[in-house]
């Protein structure tokens, strides 16, 4: 398997990746299906015979109007990416968006009316994935064209024709033809020994097949200038967050808090504040990078950011760890899931901290067992956590839970680098764990909010 770190670190807007960027993905994949549609001459597609449907199943259904799905999808079509949002003023288009009756592409026009046509179907999930969408021309009532996507996390979506042929699911590469084709733990820890690379070094390699080293390191230096504006921006910012709770924004203030020297300021404190940051940015729909998602985006962030501010990391620093955590968030995609809707919060948070332990004991000096090690330990201790959004929203409680995943992050870090790198779980079995618990675990606690702390709020 390879997936690119330009590819796992994506530029984007929030509030969720799966949930949010997957379904604007899918939307614009397939207005571009009409486009080829239109253009073989195979079908007619004329507004004032046809209109597009966009059906909402699983999760994405459940909780998607709390994560902006169905805003998504309307930006999608109208040919808007992810990418392309991060100078607009999303609420201002939308608001313009929401309003239309017609949607229109080159060589094409088709009527769409948002609130009618995007429709949240709660009745049983589509069975090969819990984030699926189904896309329709319809003519009369009865559809031309239909496609089907799932949103399988990260951002990342996959087709009908793939999914059944993908693990996770999810779609990647093969990895025969790349120089360090390590597809386990085992594998990374063996090649590592074998070439006296570091697991930085061995992924710096594989991407060369891409990419060379200028183009990668300008990739990994936005990726980073992104993440460092995400912190910057949410300390810098008040209010309450969109969504019907009145979540008030608290980064900014525990910053000022923290700098007067108020009370016992530890690094915990520090790293709470920064990963807030980020998510409270996520939560208002902003900027943030894909960490591996969009609800876990602050954890990456916020352990860099301390290296860098309180630290002095410098940038071939960042670059090292960027690429180590990229290497394990590829094992984890690869022999499990990162996906809320999957396997609950441990494969968000927990495969960030993960990623942020060993991206954290590669640049601390550890050796190539010790980042393994680091990884496993931050994994394990997420085993199990839930992903139960109150009100469907991506706040409680996502953005608390970012500061706990980076602190994770730098304790296991810690204990890896005391300790000899040898270990009893390794991070192949803990991630196989993770898979395992996620499979078991209730629908109610997978992005559904339908149990735990999404059905336990009282009023006062």
């Amino acid at each position: 398997m390879f997936i690119s770190a330009l590819d796992l670190f994506k530029v984007g807007v929030g509030p969720s990746s799966s949930h949010t960027m997957g379904p604007m993905v899918a939307a614009l994949a397939f207005r571009r299906c009409i486009r080829r549609q239109a253009d073989s001459g195979s079908m007619s597609v004329d507004a004032s015979a046809i209109r597009i449907r966009c059906i909402l199943k699983g999760s994405l259904a459940w909780t998607g109007q709390g994560h902006a799905t169905d805003r998504a999808v309307v930006l999608g079509l109208n040919g808007y990416s992810p990418r392309s949002l991060i100078a607009e003023n999303v609420n201002d288009l939308m608001a313009e968006l929401w309003q239309g009756v017609r949607v229109e592409g080159d060589g094409w026009s088709a009527a769409f009316a948002p609130p009618d046509d995007v429709i949240f179907d709660r009745g049983e999930p589509l069975p090969e994935h819990p984030n699926g969408m189904i896309f329709q021309l319809v003519r009369d009532e009865e559809p031309v064209l239909e496609r089907r996507y799932f949103s399988i996390g990260g951002g990342f979506i996959t087709g009908e024709d793939e999914i059944d042929d993908i693990e996770a699911p999810l779609a990647m590469e093969d990895a025969t033809g790349f120089p360090y084709p390590f597809e386990s733990g085992r594998d990374m820890l063996t090649m590592s020994a074998a070439s006296g690379l570091s697991i930085a070094g061995m992924k710096r390699e594989n991407e060369h097949k891409y990419h060379g080293d200028k183009e990668l390191d300008r990739g990994l230096d936005e990726i980073w200038s992104v993440m460092k504006a995400c912190v910057e921006n949410g300390l810098s910012t008040d209010g309450t967050l969109p969504g019907g709770l009145n979540v008030k924004r608290r980064a900014r203030h525990l910053k000022e808090e923290l700098a007067a020297g108020r009370g016992r300021v530890s690094m915990n404190d520090w790293l709470c504040a920064y990963a807030m940051a980020v998510n409270e940015e996520n939560a208002a729909g902003h900027m943030v990078v894909t960490a591996p998602t969009n609800g876990a985006a602050g954890v990456i962030p916020a352990v860099l950011y301390y290296m860098v501010e309180h630290e002095g990391l410098d940038l071939d620093g960042v670059h090292d760890f960027l690429l180590t955590a990229a290497a394990i968030g590829g094992l984890i995609k690869h022999r499990s899931s990162i996906s809320g809707a999957e396997v609950g919060c441990q494969g968000e948070v927990g495969s960030a901290s993960a990623m942020a332990a060993a991206g954290l004991c590669a640049v601390l000096g550890g050796t190539v067992a010790q980042v393994e090690n680091a990884a496993e330990i931050a994994l394990e201790h997420h085993l199990g956590l839930t992903c139960d959004p109150v009100a469907g929203l991506v706040q409680v409680p996502c953005i608390e839970r970012n500061g706990f995943g980076a602190i994770k992050a730098f304790t296991a870090a810690s204990l890896a680098l005391r300790g000899s790198g040898h270990h009893i779980m390794t991070l192949d079995a803990c991630i196989s764990a993770m898979k395992q618990t996620g499979e078991e675990m209730s629908h109610k606690f997978k992005e559904t909010s339908l149990g735990g702390l999404a059905v336990s709020i009282t009023e006062c």
